[in-house]
């Protein structure tokens, strides 16, 4: 039996890596296999969405993501060569990233894969796990490689190993849902024609869909359904053109590609994505339409996730956290499977009177920004409602933000300790954030009691503390010894005049508790949730 660091990730795709950058991130060693011998080349997944790009900005990866990739402005929806509704992107308030980043896989995981090398880590390429026993409150884990087999026993495991995932099925966790009776085939190559740069095309007709989206570095991908085995293999130069002609009158011609593929779609949700010190995530925990892109997206937020919220009880947070990764992360997976299965269903409506209702309903709605406002909010996954979570505060303090949603962003004037400009600046490194808002001694004593008991802990690398003082009253002098920064700003969802208060804001920008400063020792109510710095391998009962 092989010693092994606490948490071990199966799967180096994009939500593995993910994982396990946050872990390194904030100080926990993980290991990281994977059965490929190296990343694959093909492009796979394209769209990146707001949400997804928060999360790896707060792992340093996004800004080299977005130099790579092109930025989508809206979609249109055709039928009969008719233009019918059009949905903008980029207008999304208070983020970083307002429209989606059309960005091969390749390029994403090339790009985490660069960051978990300077966290220190590595991914041991071309090691299997071929079984997974739970025995107690471990996971033991059969791994297999060009050098021999050995046997694991790790307090924690994530199962990151694709919708056929060895972990999921070796726990016996049931993968619930079906299959469409479509095949698609995609081609990514350089299509001549008249085709918008930045735009991506949906064109629906009796005989199936076509999709256009631009590519970064030039060129387009197509996409068409099928009967299903119609024709075996990736499809050639010939049948995408025969395709294109069909669906897109005539008007595109194939020049050249580059990578194509046949595949059937999935739609299912794990029955659970948790079971004692296992975890699932990506695609071994839901399988998704290609529509809108959110299996990536999804898959990502499910690796920050587990990713900070491990390293918080490896570092002496209450095990108890780890019981909300099921009741956060499913319902947001099945919500996500549920919107693209209801845009790839309209995609393939073939009776003409719901194709003709179908297309009546896309130009009323997108005319009256209906289409708009319902969409890309649901495509983005940026503010979710984790009010019911058990890791989030039920009570709200009087004029605070509420606990359970994802904090705005707002102006902030640097004083002390800090040179962010806005709160999701503040943010963006990823750690926790005590907040405290207010102008009375009451918030300063606060601040400077967080500040010293973090410190006394040892975890000043994973939480911040933050006094914001009112934008227009006068400036204290630089915070005291335990060094809390000091920024002038409103706070999101706060009322002007409230009374001092204190929050904790999450590692993914929720905010999971909001207390008053109403009498002394406050403070230490949110404290109690933060790591204490006595590092476990322990897991929930």
């Amino acid at each position: 039996m092989t010693a092994a660091p606490p948490v071990l990730v199966v799967g180096a795709g994009p939500t593995g890596l993910t994982a396990a950058c946050a872990l390194l991130q904030h100080g926990v060693p993980v290991r990281l296999v994977d059965r490929r011998e190296c990343f694959a080349a093909e492009p796979k997944a394209l769209v990146m969405w707001s949400g997804a790009l928060e999360a790896l900005h707060r792992l340093g990866v996004a800004d080299a993501v977005a130099e790579r990739a092109l930025p989508l402005t809206g979609a249109s929806y055709w039928s009969n060569g008719r233009r019918l509704a059009g949905v903008s992107f980029g207008t999304l308030a208070d983020t970083r990233f307002p429209g989606p980043l059309c960005v091969p896989q390749p390029v994403t995981e090339e790009l985490l894969y660069e960051r978990l090398l300077g966290l220190g880590g590595r991914v041991e390429w071309a090691t299997r796990a071929t079984s997974v026993e739970v025995a107690g409150d471990r996971a033991v884990v059969r791994l297999e490689s060009a050098g021999g087999a050995e046997t694991v026993s790790v307090p924690w495991l994530i199962g990151a190993d694709g919708v056929r995932s060895t972990v999921r099925e070796a726990i016996g966790v049931p993968y619930e849902g079906s299959s469409y009776d479509r095949e698609f085939v995609l081609g990514d190559g350089r299509i001549a024609g008249d085709l918008p740069p930045t735009e991506a095309q949906y064109h629906l007709g009796p005989d199936g869909v076509l999709v256009l989206v631009a590519l970064p570095e030039g060129g387009h991908r197509i996409f068409f359904d099928l009967p299903p085995g119609s024709r075996t293999g990736p499809p050639d130069d010939a049948e995408l053109q025969q395709l294109l002609d069909a669906r897109g009158r005539g008007r595109w011609t194939v020049q050249e590609t580059w990578w194509t593929s046949r595949f059937r779609v999935h739609t299912k949700v794990a029955a659970r994505f948790r079971h004692g010190p296992v975890f699932l995530a990506g695609d071994a925990a839901h399988a998704h339409s290609p529509a809108g892109g959110q299996g990536l997206n999804t898959g990502v937020q499910d690796g920050f996730d587990l990713g900070w919220k491990l390293a918080a009880v490896l570092r002496g947070g209450d095990p108890a956290l780890l019981d909300s990764y099921d009741p956060e992360r499913r319902p947001t997976s099945a919500r996500a499977v549920r919107n693209s299965e209801r845009q790839t269903k309209l995609w393939l409506l073939k009776p003409r009177p719901a194709r003709a209702l179908r297309d009546l309903l896309l130009g009323v709605l997108s005319r009256s920004g209906a289409l708009e406002r319902r969409i890309v909010p649901e495509l983005a996954q940026l503010d979710l409602d984790l009010t019911a979570s058990p890791a989030v505060g039920r009570t709200p303090a009087p004029g605070g933000p509420t606990p359970g949603r994802r904090l705005g962003d707002a102006p902030l004037r640097p004083v002390g300790g800090t040179g962010a400009t806005s709160l999701h600046g503040y943010l963006a490194t990823g750690r926790h954030t005590v907040l405290v808002a207010g102008a009375g001694q009451e918030a300063a004593t606060a601040a400077e009691e967080a500040a010293t008991e973090l410190t006394r802990r040892g975890v000043r690398d994973l939480a911040d503390v933050l006094l914001l003082l009112p934008p227009d009253g006068p400036l204290p002098a630089p915070a005291g010894p335990a060094g809390h920064d000091l920024a002038a700003g409103r706070l999101p969802g706060g009322q002007a005049g409230a009374a001092a208060l204190a929050c904790h804001l999450r590692p993914d920008g929720v905010v999971a508790r909001v207390v008053a400063l109403d009498r002394p020792g406050r403070v230490g109510e949110l404290l109690s949730a933060l790591p204490t710095g006595q590092r476990s391998a322990t897991p929930a009962p």
